[in-house]
C-alpha cells in the first residue's frame, strides 16, 4: 500500500509540474488561435504522462532499456494526439472563419445565412442567435422606411396645407387693408375660420410629437364608457348635423374602466369627425360599446363605401389620408395617427375593418381590476 502511495504521490508531482507549465503557456497563448490552444492541451496531456512516468522511473530505479521503452511509448502517444488536435484545430478555426465572414455579410446587408457546413453546438447557437438578430434588425429596418416615408409624406401635406389658408388670410387681409371689401364682416368671419384651421392643426402636431416623443402622460381614473361615449356624441353632433348625417348610439353598455378620461374622449372625438366627414348626407354614423372577459370594445361604424384592402394596413400611419374619395377638406391625416398612440399609451389597440357600406373602426382598451 505504502508502494502504491509512493508511486502516485512520484506520478502527481511530475504531472503537477508540467500542468504547470502548461498553464503558463495557455496564458501567453490565449489570444492566439484556437488551434494553438489545443495543441498546447494535448502536448500538457502527454507531458504530464511523461513526467508523472519519468518520476516514477528514477523513483523505482528502472533500467535504462526499460525508461527507453516507456519514453519512446510516450513519444508516439504524443506524436498521435499533437496530429489529432492539430486537425481538429484546424477544423474549428475553419468553422469559426466561415461563421466571421456570414456575419461581416450580415452586418452589410442587413442578412444572415448561416454556413452549411456544420459546426460545433457553440459555434451552432451562436449562428441561431445571429439569425434572430439579423429578422429583428430586418424588420426595424423595414419600420423605419415606412416611418421615413410616411414622415415624408407629412412634410409635404403639412406643407401644402398650411400654405392655402395662409396664402388665403393675407389674400383677405391686404384686401381689407386696402378698402377694397364690401363686407368686412365676412372676411372677419371667413379669417377666423382659417385661423381655427390652423390652430387644430399645429394642436395635432403638437399632440403627435408628444406621443412619439414618449412623453405623453397618462392620468387614469375610473369612469363609465357610457359616459365616454355620451360625451363624444353630444361634442359631434353639431358637425354631423351640418353635414346630414345621422349620429346613433347603439346598445351603449355600462362598463368602468381605467383610462384617462379626457385623451380617450379625443380619441372618441377623432372617430367621430372622421366618420362623420367621410359618410355622404342621409347617412349615418354609429358609436358602439361592447365588453369583453378582459377588455371593452368601443366601435365606431360609418357609411364611408369601405376602404381599399390594399390601404386598410395604413389607415393608422401617419399623414395618411388615402383616396380622393376620402380626403377631407381640412387636416393633414393626424387624427387616426393620434387615435392609434393614445390608444397604445393605455395599452390598447386600434383595429379597422370594411363592413357593407362603410368601414369600422374599433378601440379595445383592457380592463383593470
Amino acid at each position: 500500500m505504502k508502494d502504491l502511495l509512493l508511486i502516485a504521490s512520484f506520478a502527481l508531482g511530475g504531472a503537477a509540474c508540467a500542468g504547470l507549465l502548461g498553464a503558463l503557456v495557455l496564458r501567453l497563448v490565449r489570444q492566439r488561435s484556437a488551434a494553438v490552444s489545443l495543441m498546447v492541451v494535448a502536448a500538457v496531456t502527454v507531458t504530464a504522462m511523461l513526467a508523472g512516468t519519468l518520476a516514477v522511473a528514477q523513483a523505482m530505479f528502472l533500467s535504462s532499456h526499460d525508461l527507453t521503452v516507456v519514453t519512446l511509448v510516450v513519444a508516439m502517444a504524443a506524436v498521435v494526439s499533437l496530429l489529432t488536435a492539430f486537425v481538429l484545430g484546424r477544423w474549428v478555426v475553419a468553422r469559426s472563419r466561415e461563421l466571421t465572414l456570414a456575419a461581416r455579410d450580415f452586418g452589410e446587408d442587413g442578412r444572415f445565412l448561416a454556413p452549411p457546413a456544420p459546426a460545433t453546438a457553440e459555434l451552432a447557437a451562436l449562428s441561431r442567435e445571429l439569425a434572430v438578430t439579423s429578422a429583428t434588425l430586418a424588420a426595424s429596418r423595414e419600420r423605419e422606411r415606412a416611418l421615413e416615408s410616411s414622415r415624408r409624406e407629412l412634410l409635404a401635406w403639412i406643407s401644402h396645407d398650411l400654405r392655402t389658408p395662409l396664402a388665403g388670410l393675407r389674400a383677405m387681409s391686404e384686401a381689407l387693408e386696402d378698402g377694397m371689401v364690401d363686407d368686412p364682416a365676412r372676411y372677419h368671419r371667413r379669417i377666423r375660420i382659417e385661423v381655427d384651421r390652423l390652430n387644430s392643426m399645429v394642436g395635432d402636431l403638437f399632440e403627435l410629437s408628444r406621443i412619439h416623443a414618449g412623453s405623453l402622460t397618462i392620468n387614469p381614473s375610473r369612469i363609465s364608457v357610457r359616459d365616454l361615449a355620451a360625451d363624444a356624441l353630444s361634442g359631434a353632433d353639431p358637425l354631423a348635423r351640418e353635414h346630414g348625417v345621422r349620429l346613433v348610439g347603439e346598445e351603449i353598455a355600462h362598463v368602468p374602466v381605467e383610462v384617462d378620461g379626457k385623451e380617450i374622449a379625443r380619441v372618441l372625438s377623432n372617430l367621430l369627425v372622421n366618420a362623420i366627414r367621410h359618410t355622404p348626407a342621409d347617412g349615418t354614423v354609429a358609436l358602439g360599446v361592447a365588453s369583453r372577459a378582459d377588455a371593452v370594445v368601443l366601435s365606431v361604424t360609418d357609411g364611408c363605401g369601405g376602404i381599399p384592402d390594399e390601404d386598410l394596413p395604413r389607415v393608422f400611419d401617419t399623414g395618411w389620408r388615402g383616396s380622393a374619395a376620402r380626403t377631407p377638406p381640412a387636416g393633414a391625416g393626424l387624427g387616426l395617427a393620434i387615435v392609434r398612440g393614445l390608444v397604445e399609451a393605455h395599452a390598447g389597440r386600434a383595429d379597422v375593418r370594411n363592413v357593407p357600406g362603410g368601414c369600422r373602426f374599433e378601440v379595445t382598451l383592457p380592463l383593470k381590476a
